[in-house]
């Protein structure tokens, strides 16, 4: 029954729901979140593209996704000690005007390695029954575009190397403090990392 609900719910029939749970789309300035944007600059890029595959491509995700990040890592929801640094001084407008910015900047394209894709792309077009994992294009997208007002982020480009430390600490719990976080964490316990990794890859070449 657990992995009935669980895939029901990562093939949007929960979308509703957890949109209003994530809180209201962003609707704030880009020209006001740029004049801010100097700060984020320094990890992300100052038009959202980070260098260091560590830190997240931020350039064109959604910007209700990035508002929604932001005032989680304020109250927090997600942990990340230097992003609670960041982000407990933002007001809430501040946090609109930042995710409007950067929401509307071009991501810089991923590539994948050729080798992965033969152990990725059967699961992310059609998961793995056995695993109770999901098919990842069922909320992403099937190019990694993600789901705006369902706070369904945008993966496609992102770097190998993040979206792998991501996979990892849904896997292990560390990164599991919002529900979506937590929906996640359940997925990833059905992943290994040799299918982690073949994932990222495949995600960071999709575009």
């Amino acid at each position: 029954m657990k992995h009935t609900l669980l895939l029901l719910s990562l093939l949007g029939l929960t979308l509703p729901a957890l949109a209003a749970e994530s809180g209201k789309p962003a609707g704030g300035d880009a020209e006001a979140g740029k004049a801010k944007a100097a700060v984020c600059a320094a990890c992300h890029g100052a038009d959202g593209n980070s260098t260091n595959p560590e830190w997240p491509k931020i350039a064109g995700q959604h910007a209700a996704y990035i508002e929604g990040q932001l005032q989680a890592y304020k109250s927090g929801e997600r942990q990340n000690p230097l992003m609670l640094g960041q982000a407990a001084a933002l007001s809430a407008e501040d946090m609109a005007d930042l995710a409007a910015y950067f929401g509307a900047q071009s991501q810089t394209p991923g590539v994948a390695d050729p080798d992965q894709v033969a152990l990725a792309e059967p699961i992310w077009r059609g998961g793995n029954a056995d695993k109770a994992v999901p098919a990842c294009a069922a909320c992403h997208g099937p190019k990694g575009l993600g789901n705006g007002p369902a706070q369904y982020p945008m993966i496609s480009g992102q770097h190998a190397k993040y979206t792998a430390m991501q996979l990892r600490a849904y896997r292990d719990g560390s990164r599991a403090g919002t529900a979506a976080a937590k929906m996640m964490s359940q997925v990833a316990e059905g992943l290994s990392d040799a299918e982690i990794d073949a994932l990222a890859s495949y995600i960071s070449g999709l575009h």
